[in-house]
């Protein structure tokens, strides 16, 4: 059975985790309806639409 010889230390376990680690900002994209910038393949919460379509009626002010 294959078993470490020796332990890895923090340092290096941290080091190769370290780009699972970071969290990047999610991408945004602008809605075709109201330019609201949005997630990507999202309703918007703007205006309830996606893909051109009303998927959730918002009450206007």
């Amino acid at each position: 059975m294959a078993v470490p010889k020796k332990k890895k230390s923090q340092s290096r376990r941290d080091m190769r985790r370290a780009h699972h680690d970071k969290r990047s900002a999610p991408t945004l994209v602008a809605c075709p309806n109201c330019q609201e910038r949005v997630r990507s393949h999202h309703v918007c919460p703007a205006c309830g639409h996606y893909k051109g379509r009303e998927v959730i009626a918002i009450a206007q002010e």
